[in-house]
Formats: C-alpha cells, sequence, structure tokens
C-alpha cells in the first residue's frame, strides 16, 4: 500500500495558489474526498493507493502526515509527498527519495513529525525570473508572499501541462 501526500493550504482562499500545487494534482487523480476528522485530512482510496489532502495548513503538514501513517500503519518509504517547489523554474518535475527540505516549511514539518527524510517527494517547479532573480541579484523578494499568490494567466498552460505530467508519473509503476 502507497499513500500519495498533496501538500497545500485548506480552504477555498487558497485554491488556486501556487503553494497549493500538491492538492491540484491530487485533484486531478481523485475525486469524492471524505473528510476524516481523527487524522486531519482528507482522504480518497483506490485499489493500494491511499490519496490524502492534510487539513492542518502547509507549515504544519507533518502532523497530518504522522498521523496518517500512524493510522494505516505504513512506513515513511511507502509515503509519496506531492509539493511546490519554489528553486525550480515553473514546469520542472523533480522526484528524489531523502534530502533535505531546502526551505520548504511543509517539508520541514514532515522531516520532524516522521523523524527520517526518507520518503518519495514529487518537486513541482513555481519559480519564475522574478523569484529567481532576487536570489542572484540581490533583489527584495518575498517568498512567503509569492507561494501565496495565485499562478499568472499566462502561466496556466504550463502548469495544466506540469500537472498532467506529474498525474502520469505518479500513476507510472515505477514511481508506485
Amino acid at each position: 500500500m502507497k499513500l500519495v501526500v498533496g501538500l497545500g493550504n485548506p480552504g477555498e482562499k487558497y485554491a488556486r495558489v501556487r503553494h497549493n500545487l500538491g492538492f491540484m494534482v491530487l485533484d486531478q487523480l481523485a475525486s469524492g474526498w471524505e473528510e476524516n476528522k481523527k487524522i486531519k485530512s482528507l482522504i480518497f482510496k483506490k485499489d493500494q493507493l491511499i490519496f490524502a489532502k492534510p487539513q492542518t495548513y502547509m507549515n504544519n503538514s507533518g502532523l497530518a502526515v504522522k498521523l496518517l501513517t500512524t493510522y494505516y500503519k505504513l512506513q515513511p518509504t511507502n509515503l509519496i509527498i506531492i509539493h511546490d517547489d519554489l528553486d525550480l523554474m515553473l514546469g520542472k518535475i523533480k522526484v528524489r527519495m531523502g534530502g533535505a527540505a531546502a526551505g520548504h516549511h511543509g517539508v520541514e514539518s514532515i522531516i520532524s513529525a516522521l523523524g527520517t527524510d526518507q520518503f518519495t517527494r514529487v518537486r513541482l517547479g513555481i519559480g519564475n525570473q522574478k523569484s529567481h532573480s532576487g536570489e542572484h541579484h540581490r533583489v527584495h523578494f518575498e517568498a512567503e508572499k509569492f507561494v501565496l499568490e495565485p499562478f499568472e494567466p499566462s502561466e496556466l498552460p504550463q502548469v495544466k501541462h506540469m500537472i498532467k505530467q506529474a498525474v502520469d508519473m505518479i500513476m507510472s509503476e515505477k514511481l508506485l
């Protein structure tokens, strides 16, 4: 059994912001979500897969993920986390097992709650010239504000394509 968790913030206010890319991918993979207050998540089960959208807000994702892995008796190695990544340019996708959180507070929370970094991450790029130029040219850039903004209309075709690629990747035999 595998647990696939998309990271985001609950509520309509955040539904279309960059930080909710994990939720957006899961919404393409599943429908008919059921709320489970005990594990603080929206859940959808399909065959040997459990899809979950934590309802704890991004920076406290570890609480829900710990509850999920305990409830379903799963090891972190059976966990796939899907999240936005400011360090990757928009449209880029990287998959890796383990490693540091690289400043992503949701991933930091999960590593802290599980006591390990040994889970798979599907990192979805949300960066653009604005976000990357600040890092290299000492231009003032507020990452916290940027990730809570909706995608620009010109970015939406790339976002849609990236979500489709992520869905295909997640459902492929090699990732599961």
